[in-house]
């Protein structure tokens, strides 16, 4: 999601807005120079801050955005690695502040996104511990927009026997969108859904929405080329 949803972004921390700038233009263009960059900042900031579980948390949102750029140049072995340590910074951020709804439903995104870099039994380690912090992040804040959004997402991503179910994907990510319409990356997640389920027009609606709010996204502008 958008640097607007995040509500880190609205403490006044000077260091923490400048950090989000940086994850932004990172996750906006997938550049490995600019997530490098901003893994440095927020890795300085977690040495500074070593009882901040704000920058853990935004550490593992820059680890999760090197992992899939790592994987769109099909660099498995750098994908894992990054991945590998975003899990560990949001368990971090957890272990400082467990009441946060945003940090279990960003550990759940990440237990998804490690299954999908396969390995023996990923899916058998990684599943449960999804629904276990999706449900966890509920019980936080049910109407948080983030975590509706991975739940969504687990929902879409999720084997049908194991729970998958396209039409809660989609009820989930549009009600993530209506509580924050400025968050691009929910409307690409709700194309990918709906072109699963054969909306086409609903798709490309929600792709262009996406593209309206962040034209340089490059998740976004390869969803719409169908990569």
């Amino acid at each position: 999601m958008g640097l607007c949803a995040c509500a880190w972004g609205q403490t006044g921390d000077p260091e923490l807005a400048e950090g989000l700038r940086r994850l932004e233009e990172g996750r906006t263009t997938l550049s490995d120079k600019a997530l490098n960059d901003a893994r440095e900042y927020f890795l300085k900031l977690t040495q500074k801050n070593s009882n901040s579980a704000i920058y853990s948390y935004e550490l593992a949102r820059v680890d999760q955005y090197r992992c899939n750029a790592a994987d769109m140049r099909k660099d498995s072995k750098a994908a894992m690695a990054a991945m590998e340590a975003a899990i560990s910074e949001a368990l971090e951020a957890i272990k400082l502040n467990e009441a946060s709804a945003e940090d279990h439903s960003l550990l759940a995104d990440l237990y998804g996104r490690r299954i999908g870099l396969g390995g023996f039994m990923a899916g058998a380690r990684f599943g449960p511990k999804i629904g276990a912090e999706n449900k966890r992040a509920l019980e936080l804040d049910a109407n948080d927009p983030r975590v509706l959004a991975s739940v969504g997402r687990q929902y879409l991503m999720a084997p049908k026997m194991f729970g998958g179910d396209l039409d809660k994907a989609i009820a989930n990510l549009q009600k993530s969108a209506e509580r924050d319409p400025t968050a691009d990356e929910t409307f690409v997640w709700l194309a990918i859904a709906e072109r699963k389920r054969g909306d086409t027009d609903a798709a490309n609606k929600a792709l262009d929405e996406a593209l309206r709010l962040n034209p340089r996204s490059v998740f976004a502008q390869n969803t719409k080329a169908g990569k």
